[in-house]
């Protein structure tokens, strides 16, 4: 489906009407190329360029899927040397599936530009066109944020002039809403992810943090996290691959450099990419992800170079592997089973190092004539090239064993929408059934003390589990774990796992009590039940003895029996989702 060219910037599709019309050759050139490399193309003009190019070149289509907060909607641009843009068909066909994603943060556009010149010098014929690899490209993802342009919010950037904002149209910061889908661009993204499953992701953006040498930085999807043969093939070949061709076009690249008003000399870690940023995201099913982070203080239109650079040399990489990818990624599918021991949370491994050749500035902490206490400047009269400790290997910190299903109750319709906006498959009960499983109760969690990302995100949540056999109604959810979506299944539903839905907050009603006791009608009850519990009587004295707090609040010790009763309500901190195991 190609969409018309219904934009306001009509002196641009104005110009292209009449080229077609005439039948005069049209060059294509960017708005970037236009400003000489100083501005980035609008969302009119971006959607207009890839339009335009569409209807001129048959190795190119546009389409658009769902709705973003913006009101407009999310449009993807395929270019397949076989003109077959149904993901379906170019799945059996046996093609890599390379999508790059841009503009998820609008004041960092180099992907957006560079996209746009690559795209445009691919079905122009100046770059060969991929033989085993459909590129798809998500133009311009906060639509939003591109829409609210300014000159000044990007405090640390040199350039572009202007530029769109981080947040989207609801203020959202798309780069940490992959799992929770507050927003109807994380719902389009699911969708069309898992439309086209592709088999590497890319995510453009400009880096925050220290002064450096290079233009180029790259964050890959954590390979310890990815795991197995296809974590160990991002480690040890896509990622020194990359490295190798862009030294070959005269790059330097360098990882993600994690440090904030801190010098790389003194050695920084591997970012995590937990499952609400997008590389965290895809590795979940198994995609090879790469963010590509231009460095702010770098001229635009360098970077924008930069960016189109390390693009085409990670095409040719999936050209030259696709078979190897294909084989990882359908091997990665059968990584865990049912029984097998499934880490959900991770820790920075401190006994491990990389030693890299890092090119930086030298680094002086001087007085501030600002504040007066110290600060930080980078001399970029000194130079230098330093062996630095890089870490950049995490082990698991904590375990759970796959069940075989988890049960849903169908009440919990939020999560089953993300689910079934997911893939997921599940199986309704037919009727009212009793059945034995592992159930959680939430035992402690600490919460943000401000709202990050619209929510009071839960933190080093911890359970205690137990068996037994609940009554599940007809109409209740069998979600398998034997299935496409398992990892996302076991990051989401795993109330420890950082990501899961408890720890956003999609359970927090059984956080609070619901039903209470008045202290004089509890009085009897209590004093009745420590005169016919021995045990209880004992271990209550005790608490008393141990704990002066507990034995001068009268009211904490009667809540103390109550939650001991049978009065107590199930539902208060009873996980609702219910785990069966083989």
């Amino acid at each position: 489906m190609l969409y018309p060219l219904r934009y306001r910037n009509l002196s641009f599709v104005f110009l292209f009407t009449i080229h077609f019309l005439t039948g005069q050759t049209v060059d294509f050139q960017t708005h970037f190329e236009k400003s000489s490399g100083l501005e980035t193309a609008t969302y009119e003009q971006t959607i207009a360029f890839y339009t335009a190019l569409s209807e001129a070149y048959p190795d190119l289509a546009i389409d658009s899927i769902g709705k973003t907060d913006s009101g407009k909607p999310l449009h993807y641009v395929v270019l397949n040397k076989d003109r077959n843009f149904n993901f379906s068909d170019i799945q059996q066909n046996n093609k890599r599936i390379m999508l790059i994603n841009n503009g998820i943060h609008p004041g960092e556009p180099d992907g957006i530009d560079a996209t746009m010149l690559l795209f445009r010098d691919i079905v122009q014929g100046k770059i060969p066109i991929p033989e085993h690899t459909v590129l798809v490209t998500i133009p311009l993802y906060n639509i939003g944020g591109s829409l609210n342009r300014n000159s000044k919010t990007r405090t640390n950037q040199n350039g572009p002039e202007v530029y769109g904002f981080r947040g989207n149209a609801r203020n959202y910061d798309l780069n940490r809403d992959f799992v929770k889908c507050d927003t109807k661009n994380a719902q389009a993204f699911n969708l069309l992810y898992h439309k086209m499953q592709p088999d590497v992701f890319i995510d453009t953006h400009v880096s925050n943090g220290a002064d450096y040498q290079y233009t180029l930085s790259h964050l890959f999807t954590q390979h310890d996290k990815l795991g197995g043969e296809l974590g160990w093939y991002l480690h040890t070949r896509m990622m020194p691959k990359l490295e190798e061709k862009l030294s070959e076009k005269q790059w330097d690249i360098t990882p993600y450099v994690n440090v904030f008003n801190s010098a790389p000399e003194q050695g920084f870690s591997q970012f995590f990419d937990a499952p609400r940023y997008s590389t965290g995201y895809t590795g979940l099913f198994n995609t090879l992800g790469m963010m590509v982070e231009t460095h702010m203080l770098k001229p635009y239109k360098q970077r924008v170079k930069g960016t189109y650079v390390i693009l085409r040399s990670m095409i040719d990489i999936v050209e030259e592997d696709a078979d190897t990818i294909a084989t990882l990624r359908a091997k990665a599918f059968h990584k865990y089973r049912i029984g097998d021991s499934y880490p959900t949370l991770w820790k920075l491994d401190t006994n491990r190092t990389t030693l890299i050749n890092f090119k930086g500035y030298e680094a002086q902490i001087l007085q501030s004539a600002v504040t007066g206490h110290e600060r930080l400047r980078y001399d970029r009269e000194s130079p230098y090239t330093k062996t630095i400790a890089y870490q950049n290997n995490f082990v698991p910190q904590l375990e759970i064993t796959i069940p075989k299903a988890y049960i849903i109750p169908q009440g919990w319709h939020s999560i089953l929408d993300l689910l079934k906006l997911n893939g997921v498959e599940m199986v309704p009960l037919e009727k009212d059934s009793l059945i034995q499983t592992e159930s959680y109760r939430i035992t402690h969690f600490e919460t943000v003390e401000t709202p990050f990302e619209g929510h009071y995100l839960h933190k080093n949540t911890r359970v205690n589990t137990s068996m037994g056999t609940h009554m599940f109604k007809a109409g209740d959810l069998i979600v398998p774990t034997g299935q496409y979506a398992m990892r996302y299944l076991l990051e989401t539903l795993e109330p420890m796992a950082v990501d899961s839905f408890f720890n956003w907050n999609f359970f927090d009603t059984i956080l609070q009590q619901k039903e209470h006791f008045s202290p004089y009608v509890w009085e009897d009850k209590a004093l009745e039940m420590l005169n016919n519990n021995v045990q209880l009587k004992e271990d209550f004295e005790n608490r008393k003895r141990q704990d002066s707090a507990f034995s001068e609040n009268w009211y904490a010790q009667l809540d103390w029996l109550h939650k001991r009763s049978d009065y107590y309500e199930k539902a208060h901190l009873h996980y609702p989702i219910h785990r069966i195991h083989p």
